[in-house]
């Protein structure tokens, strides 16, 4: 039986983080590969089993690249013998520009900058492809596939089961998803560019995906269901809320 993967959340909120939550990484630590880089990048050398990282960026707005200031500390918990940083090429202009910039932050960590212009092999044999999503100022949400298994994250976008990103997570073992709002605040979701708990259960069912995790939390709530689970559940029984550092198998 072919042993299962394990991806670890480490951060689960947007925008800002607060007493419960960071803002987003996602590590699988067997294949070396990151799924942004938010304020809970500090994390990953802890779970590392990789002398080599890829990051993957789905966007450049600070909460999810500001961990890659981290790297120093990162190398330092976990030796690292090559880092890339995969995004958008616009994206990467950013970063290296702006985040970097002298007056901002001026030692830049040492990494690759490698501009997605189409799939991506794993070091483990899988697949990374992506896909737009709309979003103020843009995104891109991940596919990843191995023989046996794959998985999706989306973040930062509007929820809606007939977006035409749906049919580009259709069937995977395990979505990440974000879901920012509970459906009282649904209208904020459509004003900023986020989602709420409804419209994401529905992508979810649409898609057929076998497990749904919600993140990028809003980070003003901090009780333990600030989205409102049974609605989710009501539509897709297989909906869990992330937690920061919880550790999934697929």
């Amino acid at each position: 039986m072919t042993r299962p993967m394990k991806i670890i959340l480490l951060g689960t909120t947007g925008y800002h983080q607060n007493d419960r939550r960071h803002t987003p990484c996602m590590v699988l630590p067997e294949c070396g590969v990151l799924l942004d880089a938010g304020t809970s990048m500090y994390r990953v050398g802890g779970y590392l089993e990789t002398s080599e990282i890829d990051i993957f960026l789905t966007h450049v707005h600070l909460d999810h690249i500001i961990g890659l200031t981290y790297l120093f500390d990162v190398a330092r918990d976990h030796p690292l013998d090559r880092v890339r940083v995969h995004a958008l090429p616009e994206y990467l202009v950013a970063v290296n520009q702006h985040l970097f910039a002298p007056a901002l932050f001026p030692k830049k960590p040492p990494f690759e900058s490698r501009g997605l212009r189409g799939p991506v092999l794993l070091a483990d044999g899988g697949r990374l492809s992506y896909f737009s999503l709309d979003h103020q100022g843009g995104s891109v949400g991940f596919r990843l596939d191995w023989p046996d298994r794959s998985m999706a994250y989306v973040t930062d976008t509007t929820a809606n089961p007939d977006a035409p990103y749906v049919a580009k997570i259709a069937g995977v073992d395990l979505l990440l998803h974000e879901c920012y709002y509970g459906d009282d605040e649904a209208d904020w979701a459509k004003q900023t560019g986020h989602s709420s708990t409804t419209p994401v259960a529905q992508v979810a069912r649409k898609a057929g995906v076998g497990r749904l995790v919600l993140v990028h939390i809003n980070p003003r709530r901090l009780e333990d269901d600030p989205i409102g689970l049974e609605v989710a559940r009501a539509i897709f029984p297989k909906t869990e809320i992330g937690e920061d550092l919880m550790e999934l198998e697929f």
